[in-house]
């Protein structure tokens, strides 16, 4: 009945603003074309927050409205599809289908974890390993998945020390989303703002500039995230303990060997892992695309001799909702870029503000906008466009406000369903996990500590990075 009642609500409200949009007196200097993309974006982001349609679906008909229109030409909503990132993001799950079918990532923990020997250290050598996934896996829930059989060993292995289950529980989501800021496909909607950033300003971001930016970033919030952590769910008494994991006992409570001799396919796949990642690291030297990387290390990871995975159970891995999704929320973008509509929505704006007090402003809302926008792409849809249109007309770099944006909205911890990890982590039968009290808690520290660190990036460390505050 309240999904009815909410639904109606926003239903409503989306439907008024339309129509004061199509009333041809209100809104002087809106053009015809411009009047038409609002109505568009105001009704799918109406859609997004106040019901339980498919996100994808919504997208895609609004961006069909404006094809059908001609505000957007259909080469436009096709091309999309047909987009680098697009390809980048379909085979870097490829290749995450190899590393997932190998062990790799178990043996990985392993390595790291058993080296623990206080509860400090197995927070921070956990963290380490997490950051070290959003070269192999993109996507968070794609790495949530991989990382859920890791923490169900651990927590047999500390089944006696309820409070430190209970604290890898919520550590695990915490840096999966805060880390994927280090690479570019940590998340779809980092995808999402190199588009815009490319359709509305000519300014291109690759693989190499974006872990330049990021990877510094997703180190500095995933280890202040894990301090807070632990010290918002364990006492001083179970952090004084000592830990002891060895190899051996998570091996009895793993389904894959993390010990012993490396079998040749793993051999294979972590040669083939790393050369992709060097060459996506190295793309300045050689210039071969990171999207062309992406491919052939799929093709040889689904190779009938050298690789670890068909290629048909590869692809039905991919998130082709989020593929479509990105898409049509790229075509929305640039309907709002063409049409005006973007810049019209940011004229009213004051223009004597400094450049810092526009990030601070960014910033808040972009962290703030989980509680209304679920979905971190679909934040980044709504966003992203609007921050580098007003960012453009204040004189602060487009590029700079997109990146705190988007860094800004990888804070979604308040609630169990604010995003897929931690709704995936909140809810394992058998286990001791957190409660909705225990998010609400990490997330009164959190979320300002983030922000803040974002707009410490932003102000003094991207400028010595070659990204400077203003334009």
């Amino acid at each position: 009945m309240t999904l009815n009642l909410r639904s109606t609500t926003t239903l409503c409200l989306a439907l008024s603003l339309c129509a004061l949009l199509a009333v041809p007196g209100n809104f002087p200097g809106l053009g015809g074309d411009a009047r038409f993309t609002l109505a568009v974006f105001v009704f799918a982001t109406c859609a997004w927050i106040g019901t339980s349609i498919d996100d994808t679906y919504i997208a895609l008909g609004a961006g069909l409205a404006l094809t059908v229109t001609g505000v957007i030409s259909s080469d436009t909503l096709f091309g999309t599809l047909g987009d680098a990132t697009v390809w980048l993001l379909i085979c870097a799950f490829v290749l995450a289908a190899a590393v997932s079918r190998t062990g790799l990532a178990g043996r990985a923990a392993v390595f790291l974890v058993s080296g623990a020997r206080t509860v400090r250290q197995l927070v921070h050598l956990t963290t380490a390993a997490l950051v070290v996934t959003a070269f192999a896996v993109p996507a968070t829930s794609g790495r949530a998945a991989l990382a859920l059989p890791v923490f169900l060993a651990l927590a047999k292995v500390l089944a006696d020390r309820k409070r430190l289950v209970v604290m890898l529980a919520l550590l695990f989501p915490t840096v999966i989303l805060l880390s994927a800021m280090a690479t570019l496909i940590g998340a779809g909607a980092h995808l999402i703002t190199v588009s815009v950033l490319w359709e509305t300003t000519g300014q291109h971001i690759g693989f190499t500039e974006w872990l330049l930016l990021g990877l510094p970033l997703a180190v500095a919030s995933s280890h202040l995230a894990a301090e807070l952590v632990m010290l918002t769910t364990t006492r001083r008494a179970d952090r004084r303990g000592p830990v002891s994991i060895t190899p051996e006992q998570i091996q009895e409570h793993s389904e894959q060997p993390v010990t012993g001799p490396w079998s040749q396919a793993e051999k294979r796949c972590t040669l083939l892992l790393a050369t992709v990642v060097l060459l996506w690291c190295s793309e300045p030297l050689h210039r071969v695309p990171p999207a062309l990387v992406a491919l052939i290390g799929a093709v040889i990871a689904s190779s009938p001799a050298l690789g670890t995975v068909r290629l048909k159970d590869a692809l039905k891995t991919v998130p082709w909702a989020l593929l479509l999704f990105m898409a049509a929320t790229m075509a929305m973008g640039v309907a709002l870029a063409d049409s005006g509509a973007a810049k019209w929505l940011v004229s009213g704006l004051p223009t004597g503000e400094s450049p810092v007090v526009f990030l601070v402003i960014v910033i808040a809302v972009s962290t703030a906008a989980h509680l209304v926008l679920q979905s971190r792409s679909a934040r980044s849809s709504v966003l992203v466009p609007l921050v580098v249109a007003a960012a453009v007309g204040v004189g602060v770099n487009p590029v700079a406000a997109a990146l705190a944006s988007t860094a800004a909205a990888g804070f979604c911890h308040t609630l169990p369903a604010s995003a897929k990890p931690v709704t995936l982590f909140a809810q394992i039968p058998g286990t001791p996990t957190y409660t909705p009290r225990d998010l609400l808690r990490l997330s009164a520290f959190l979320a300002p500590l983030t922000a803040a660190l974002v707009l410490l990036f932003a102000v003094a460390v991207w400028p010595l990075l070659g990204v400077s505050v203003t334009r």
